[in-house]
């Protein structure tokens, strides 16, 4: 059995290698790229990086977030993706207990871990969630419910269809009555995979965190609107409530408080 400092090393570089990895998702799957092949390369020049160029959040240290090729800089996402994975992969490990079940256990909550990331950072740039990480997360969700210690399998079944036929509805009478489109596809579907990871109480925990947060995100934006057209003389540009906001950020946050401080315990719900 390893020491505790072995296993939080070991969680530690397992979460930056799987945050790089991340970082290709994040860049390729919008773009209809592989995501395996080719090896990764840098996005100005086209030259592949070495793999001791490659080693997540050192690599970028070292080069002083350029690229070795042609000295380009490097988003300083990169890093920051690793980082974020490390991170709350060790927050979520809860030691691991060498059955079946407990392995499962543990692999089921980092790839919902990880597939929040990626969602996070690809609606965030292109305004989708590709069904690759919706369908698939929902899949993968249900695949694995039976090995989830708090709520059980049938429980994550009914609330992964719930979650989803509730805010299908819903998109579908906000549109008429609005004549504008609230939830996008992609966000439907990921109501779908966090009930089949969080259940009945994540889904709506999930969607008033991220009511609230998005609210706040929402006014600080109208307030910086405000603030640039003040300064340039003109009118705000885009009214707040026709502004174009991802909303799968949001609803990432909020599962991911709702996995790590179960909030709906605490509402009972």
């Amino acid at each position: 059995m390893m020491l505790p400092i072995f296993e939080n090393v070991f969680v530690l570089l397992f979460g930056l290698i799987l945050g790089s990895f991340l970082n290709v998702v994040i860049y390729r799957l919008p773009r209809d790229q592989s995501i395996v092949r080719p090896a990764s390369r840098c996005t100005a020049c086209e030259s592949p990086v070495r793999w001791y160029y490659n080693l997540p959040l050192v690599s970028y240290l070292v080069l002083r977030g350029k690229c070795a090729s042609c000295n380009v800089r490097i988003s300083a996402r990169y890093p920051l993706v690793e980082f974020i994975t490390a991170i709350l992969f060790w927050f979520s490990w809860r030691g691991l207990d060498p059955s079946l079940f407990g392995v499962m256990t543990q692999l089921r909550i980092w790839f919902f871990i990880a597939i929040c990331i990626a969602i996070f950072f690809i609606d965030l740039d292109h305004r989708i969630i590709p069904d690759e990480l919706s369908l698939g997360g929902w899949a993968v969700g249900l695949l694995t419910a039976s090995f989830d210690f708090r709520l059980g399998f049938l429980h994550l079944v009914i609330a992964s269809f719930a979650g989803f036929a509730f805010f299908f509805l819903f998109a579908i009478v906000y549109e008429k009555i609005t004549g504008r489109v609230g939830l996008g596809g992609g966000d439907i579907k990921f109501m779908g995979t966090i009930g089949s990871f969080l259940g009945l109480g994540g889904i709506w925990t999930s969607l008033l965190l991220s009511s609230i947060i998005g609210s706040i995100a929402g006014l600080a934006y109208a307030a910086w609107q405000k603030q640039k057209a003040s300064k340039t003389g003109e009118s705000a540009s885009v009214p707040l409530l026709r502004a174009a906001i991802p909303y799968g950020p949001f609803l990432v946050t909020g599962a991911l408080i709702e996995l790590f401080f179960e909030v709906s315990q605490w509402l009972n719900l």
